[in-house]
């Protein structure tokens, strides 16, 4: 257990009933347990969560591989879904020609 033997466990456990005294010392260890306990808990639904990303990652791309092998001429011509399309061709604008003061003059 943590590396820590069974005469060293002993050693703390008196030293932790003289310091901190025989009333409190039930009141402590019961907290201790319940923070181990949540502690465990939480370590436990990390990991659940860790390993469940993993394999849905896993699954996709299994699934990407199992759709390339089963549609190859599709898989060749598509295009990724992050290519941006082309904007339409919008129509040349017509520059406006102002006429200058000789221009008026000569009609």
């Amino acid at each position: 257990m943590f590396g820590i033997g069974s005469t060293e466990l002993i050693v703390i456990l008196i030293v932790a009933l003289i310091v901190i005294g025989p009333a409190k010392l039930p009141e402590m260890a019961k907290s201790l347990g319940k923070a181990l306990g949540e502690f465990r808990r939480v370590s436990t639904d990390v990991k659940r969560t860790i390993e469940m990303e993993a394999e849905q990652s896993e699954q996709k791309v299994k699934t990407e591989q199992a759709k390339k092998e089963l549609f190859p001429e599709t898989a060749a011509t598509a295009e990724p879904k992050d290519a941006a399309a082309p904007a339409p061709a919008q129509p040349a604008e017509q520059p406006t020609v102002q006429a200058t003061e000789n221009e008026k003059d000569k009609a």
